[in-house]
């Protein structure tokens, strides 16, 4: 499927979620009903995921610079962390809110929520459909199947609700709502520690999940013109393009006979690790006295 294609559709998958959160946080507010305006919060998280999946293939496409030899792709890292911080504050907000509401339980417009609710579950099908095939045709983009995710989590949030509702407006425990907004606050802060954890870990140069240092050394001295390989970084440089550097010991030969090992290293990087960024400093003795050139030091 065409990136033109991909993009289209998580527009309108945008256009979708946010046109429900703005349901959900204006009808909670009329029904005065937390779990409704909780669950807003998470379509709220919903429709920023799909946004970062946008913005990521959008950016992608702008050239590097003289200044940001990486280009612009760490823009969907700082989005993530800012929308993650976000997210924390408006998940504890509602768990004060909801504390108190379970003390002291106020009335609830059920039919409305159940109304609402459903609204917004049905949007969150849609949206499932619409993004199913952009999941199976690009399984190897993290923020697709992130956004395709967060989508689907909300589809069961908003079948809360409608219990929560049907219980309210059947049997007229408001307490009921209070409980659910519980449920969502965990969904919420679940959401959002992700973010922050996994925003944190790339900002901090981690090696991407999925990826172990001793396996791709290992895959690495594999290849038989390879004697060592020592200075091994593996680092993310947004969520789905991965980098290395490393040090790698073979016999003294002519650099133009590198080519063909470079070549070597750099398919078992990419077809074994994703690892599609690399850089390959070749020695043919160990590093010695000069080892303490390679150490980083502050």
């Amino acid at each position: 499927m065409p990136t033109s294609n991909i993009q289209s559709r998580l527009q309108l998958a945008i256009g979708f979620t946010f046109f429900v959160f703005l349901l959900e946080l204006f009808g909670g507010l009329w029904a005065n009903s937390l779990a409704l305006v909780g669950d807003a919060g998470h379509m709220f998280m919903d429709s920023f995921a799909l946004s970062l999946s946008w913005f990521a293939l959008k950016i992608s496409d702008q050239p590097a610079t003289s200044t940001k030899t990486f280009g612009y792709h760490r823009m969907e890292i700082f989005a993530a962390l800012v929308n993650g911080l976000l997210i924390f504050g408006m998940a504890g907000a509602i768990l004060y809110h909801a504390l108190l509401r379970f003390q002291h339980p106020q009335e609830v417009q059920g039919l409305t929520v159940i109304v609402v609710a459903a609204l917004g579950l049905l949007t969150n099908i849609a949206v499932v459909f619409l993004l199913k095939d952009s999941v199976k045709r690009h399984s190897h983009d993290v923020n697709i199947k992130s956004a395709f995710w967060h989508v689907l989590g909300d589809s069961i949030a908003s079948v809360g609700v409608i219990v929560s509702g049907l219980i309210i407006y059947y049997k007229g425990w408001y307490v009921a709502d209070a409980v659910m907004g519980f449920a969502i606050c965990g969904l919420l802060f679940w959401g959002a520690r992700s973010l922050i954890s996994e925003s944190y870990h790339i900002l901090l140069e981690g090696v991407p999940k999925g990826v172990s240092l001793k396996d791709v050394e290992k895959a690495l001295v594999a290849i038989p013109e390879v004697r060592d390989i020592h200075e091994l970084h593996i680092w993310c440089i947004c969520s789905n393009i991965y980098a290395l550097s490393a040090h790698a010991l073979v016999n003294d030969q002519k650099v133009n006979q590198m080519e063909p090992l470079l070549i070597k290293i750099k398919e078992a990087l990419k077809n074994q690790f994703n690892i599609s960024h690399s850089t390959i400093q070749f020695e043919s003795s160990p590093c010695g006295q000069v080892e303490a050139l390679c150490e980083m030091k502050h």
